[in-house]
């Protein structure tokens, strides 16, 4: 599955995409993916997968958390992306990873990543100055290389953001690591219309956002949310995974 067509599903519904994101792994790797399915099937129009890393310099306390718990439970990226190859494919399946672990799959990371049903990769760590060949390999097999727009970007570098990201641009909607948060940025639809001045590609808010009143703020401006910390912290609480989903979703609808 490519992005495209599910930035236009949403946009004919007269709605933002609702990306969920879950953490590779956590609690345990079954579960991880038992979420994935749940996310898609309470509505989510993509879902996030982050691959527990050592050194995740733009992740917050929360998914820090669940990442170490991951490690600590053996987690093995490979096991991962060959028991999400072996699932049914619910939706476009984004990858947040660092460039490391990437690395670490060696040459034929691209392929290995397809083949698991990877439609976009969102990696924190690289700059937008060197990712033209990561990403030209990546577009060699259907994989959109997508790079961050920050609060502190310049004008000329959203530019080259804009016209370097494939698929969509991640806007970052807070200065700081990820984390749930009570109140949005209330500058975080100035921030995306800024973005929209330097690019058509479609723009995904994320960071901070952990309310359905969030994202019903953002509607006029973005085309898709991403909600993490609090879906993890969902998780860690047992609470009903699916009903939050939902929550999330019925505020993606435009006015």
């Amino acid at each position: 599955m490519t992005m495209a067509p599910m930035f236009a599903a949403a946009k004919a519904r007269n709605e933002i995409a609702l990306i969920p994101y879950v953490t590779a792994g956590f609690p345990r790797i079954p579960a991880s993916l038992d979420f994935i399915d749940q996310a898609a099937l309470a509505g989510a129009d993509a879902v996030e997968i982050g691959l527990p890393f050592s050194d995740p310099v733009a992740d917050g306390p929360t998914i820090q958390f669940a990442s170490h718990q991951a490690l600590e439970s053996g987690f093995k990226t490979r096991v991962f992306l060959e028991a999400l190859a072996s699932r049914r494919r619910p939706c476009p399946l984004i990858l947040m990873t660092y460039l490391n672990p990437l690395l670490a799959l060696g040459p034929e990371a691209f392929a290995t990543l397809a083949a698991s049903g990877i439609s976009a990769l969102v990696i924190p760590d690289l700059p937008e100055e060197e990712a033209s060949s990561m990403s030209d390999d990546a577009a060699r097999v259907g994989i959109d290389v997508v790079l961050l727009a920050a609060p502190t970007s310049s004008e000329e570098r959203l530019r080259r953001i804009g016209s370097s990201s494939r698929g969509f641009v991640y806007v970052v909607g807070v200065v700081g690591t990820t984390g749930a948060r009570r109140e949005a940025d209330p500058a975080l639809p100035q921030i995306l219309d800024r973005v929209r001045h330097a690019t058509s590609l479609p723009l995904v808010a994320g960071f901070g956002l952990s309310e359905p009143s969030h994202i019903q703020a953002i509607t006029a401006q973005a085309d898709g949310a991403i909600v993490g910390s609090r879906l993890v912290d969902a998780i860690r609480r047992g609470e009903d995974f699916a009903a939050l989903i939902r929550s999330f979703k019925k505020a993606t609808r435009r006015h």
